[in-house]
């Protein structure tokens, strides 16, 4: 890597020359492993996704080319058009209904549409016409109900620029865009399909391929629409990166790694974002670095199957050999010229850098808590959720610098059941946050954070389950360098409690923190529990609030608890 240039990035010393260099050696470190023909990259590794070998190879060859069409390498481009050539004359599987072929046709189409001068243009006829039939498949192909209805959009915008299938391509544009309406929930944030599945799947997918259709069809009708909420977006998304450039660690393809970065990108090279060209380097650069520090790539140069170095805990069964390129979109912004502002700013400091901040994001029903003394981001999870069971979705809370841990962290365990469906969001203040759900045996526990600098109040009812029931509140769990604390207030002794006679409230104190020395819990702030349901929380400064459990339409069944300010 070139050296750090801490002048222009004070922040994180990266430049173009870094973003530059991390794409080269990527590219670099593949070429050897690709077929004789090109037309599949077979990358070493035990873990072949559900799709199987043949699918895993093509996604190795789309997920490269689309970091050499970011990169617009000429020379790799090449080789990338042999393996066109070969890849389309049956090697590659068919693209068909829910296959992960689909998803692959999407960067294939978007590298070709990046790169049409360099790459399509330059091909021949026959490989053309072999090319564009087998994407067209992608027209027709029946995508799972998720952000995978945007891989047609994405071929059909490639498709209909070069006049191949032109009704059929406009028609794939125009349903997957309308669908993906149905789950756009405000405020620039979509779900992942129908339900609340709310992740990384809004920046990488749900708001980049409606963008840069629009950017690339210069459509200034689509563009404002799309830009408008991507900039919406990334008021709260800046938020989700910690001081030392880590992305928050929470929901699915997390060995994703940097692709992080591409919505920032994104916003700075359409013009639709709220941050400074500063900001967006330095959040950028910084989850860059945060990663290539950290053992993402091995001795090979190739990224590994995890987060910092190999880690199947973050793996789905699709994810295989070159399932982590798709890190590739994270250098998106690779497309703005070296003399853009983006490039040539001074790093700025980002949202965590600035000032301590709890922040409600109303759509997910998050509460975003961040110190600038360590750097670390919370995210209090009362709104996402899968569709089973994941401690990456289901768990409290997240932040980033701790995974979920086997023993259940941030979770209320009711009887020895640990999990938590069902969410509904209970709205999102000033400093608070507070859900539904129902928990083993069919209880409900309704659940109330509320949070200041590194300190929470957690507050628990648990309605439904039978007297003498068991009940355990867990707080953070451990990480090197990092000081975690569960403080029982109410009910609990220790982090376990039981039942009593009908609704039972639990509060504890948590505190996640870097600082050596903090100030004791019980001196940073006092929880006095009122009556037996309402929770008053003061702080050394400032006013106090009261909360009240209660159950909304006057019946005490377990389903209509909820909690509201006072």
């Amino acid at each position: 890597m070139p050296d750090e240039d801490r002048t222009l990035s004070p922040y994180t010393g990266y430049t173009r020359a870094h973003w530059e260099a991390a794409a080269d050696s990527l590219l670099a470190a593949v070429a050897p492993y690709a077929t004789e023909n090109g037309a599949l990259y077979h990358l070493p590794g035990e873990h072949t996704s559900w799709s199987g070998r043949l699918s895993d190879g093509l996604e190795g060859y789309a997920r490269t080319l689309l970091l050499a069409a970011f990169r617009r390498d000429e020379k790799a481009l090449e080789r990338y058009a042999d393996g066109l050539a070969a890849g389309t004359a049956g090697v590659w599987p068919r693209v068909e209904d829910r296959g992960q072929p689909l998803v692959e046709a999407a960067s294939i189409a978007l590298a070709l549409r990046l790169t049409r001068p360099l790459l399509w243009d330059r091909l021949d006829d026959g490989v053309r016409q072999r090319a564009a039939a087998w994407l067209g498949d992608a027209l027709t192909a029946e995508p799972w109900a998720c952000n995978w209805e945007l891989f047609p959009v994405t071929v059909g915008g490639f498709l209909a620029e070069i006049g191949h299938e032109p009704e059929a391509s406009a028609a794939a544009i125009d349903r997957g865009l309308e669908r993906i309406e149905e789950w756009y929930v405000g405020d620039g944030w979509y779900s992942d399909g129908p339900g609340r599945a709310f992740d990384y799947y809004n920046g990488w997918a749900m708001h980049l391929y409606p963008v840069l259709h629009a950017w690339l069809a210069d459509d200034t009708r689509l563009l404002d629409l799309y830009g408008g909420r991507l900039s919406r977006h990334l008021r709260d998304y800046a938020r989700l990166f910690g001081g030392d450039g880590a992305p928050m660690r929470q929901g699915r393809s997390l060995t994703y790694r940097f692709a992080t970065t591409a919505p920032l990108w994104l916003g700075a090279l359409t013009g639709r974002t709220p941050l400074s060209p500063g900001e967006t380097r330095r959040l950028a650069s910084g989850a860059l670095r945060h990663f290539l520090d950290r053992g993402a790539v091995d001795d090979r140069g190739l990224l590994t199957l995890g987060w910092h170095g190999p880690d199947e805990t973050v793996l789905q069964g699709y994810s295989g050999p070159a399932s982590p390129y798709w890190a590739s979109k994270g250098f998106v912004g690779l497309l703005l010229p070296p003399d853009h502002e983006v490039w040539t700013a001074r790093e700025e400091p980002g949202p965590t850098d600035r000032a301590d901040a709890v922040t409600p994001v109303g759509p997910p029903n998050w509460l975003l808590q961040s110190t600038t003394s360590d750097g670390l981001v919370r995210l209090h999870n009362h709104g996402s959720e899968d569709v089973r069971y994941d401690p990456y979705y289901t768990r409290l809370a997240y932040s980033t610098a701790t995974a979920p841990s086997v023993s259940y962290d941030n979770s209320v365990i009711v009887g020895d059941d640990p999990s938590r469906t069902d969410i509904e969001p209970l709205g999102a203040g000033d400093g608070w946050v507070a859900s539904r759900h129902t928990a083993g045996g069919g209880a409900r526990v309704v659940s109330l954070v509320v949070a200041r600098g590194a300190v929470e109040v957690r507050a628990h009812l648990v309605a439904g389950a039978a007297p003498g029931t068991p009940v355990r509140v867990t707080g953070w769990p451990e990480a090197d360098g990092l000081r975690s604390e569960l403080l029982p207030v109410h009910g609990l002794s220790d982090s376990a409690g039981v039942m009593g006679i009908g609704a039972t409230l639990f509060v504890a104190l948590a505190r996640l923190t870097g600082e050596p020395d903090p100030l004791p819990l019980t001196e940073a702030v006092s929880v006095r529990v009122e009556g037996e349901y309402d929770v008053r929380v003061s702080w050394p400064s400032g006013p106090s609030a009261c909360f009240r459990f209660r159950a909304s339409d006057g019946r005490p069944s377990a389903s209509s608890w909820s909690v509201k300010p006072r």
